[in-house]
């Protein structure tokens, strides 16, 4: 009993430590959670970063065009400032989506289907 008992858990042992080790064998980035993230929400208006973290070339030409007055910059050109920020606007986070027609029909399926299954065992039972 003993011995079947020490097996076991020598077993469990290499199955976990070779698991681990399997999963060490690529490379995988995590996020640092202790650092402040992006959010886009319709509650939470300010995100405490911007939405694009490393910007390229142009976008940082146009931060340095952001320091002198804004009525120099092009429409386009605050368009790109913002969306450098921001990901979605209020207009886009607001917008209707369809995702209602998804929630009815499922629930029109499952009742039907529990309809379907209810007249089958009546009928069943009705055979019996």
């Amino acid at each position: 009993m003993l011995t079947t008992r020490v097996f076991s858990l020598i077993g469990k042992r290499a199955i976990s430590t070779s698991a681990c080790a399997r999963a060490h064998g690529s490379v995988v980035k995590s996020e640092d959670f202790s650092l402040p993230a992006y959010v886009d929400r319709r509650d939470y208006p300010l995100p405490d970063v911007a939405h694009v973290k490393n910007l390229s070339a142009s976008q940082k030409a146009l931060k340095e065009k952001e320091k002198n007055p804004w009525n120099s910059l092009s429409i386009d050109e605050k368009v790109e400032l913002y969306r450098i920020k921001f990901n979605e606007s209020f207009a886009e986070m607001n917008r209707s989506t369809n995702e209602w027609k998804t929630v009815v029909g499922a629930a029109m399926f499952f009742i039907g289907f529990t309809a379907l299954i209810l007249m089958w065992e009546k009928r069943f039972v009705c055979y019996l």
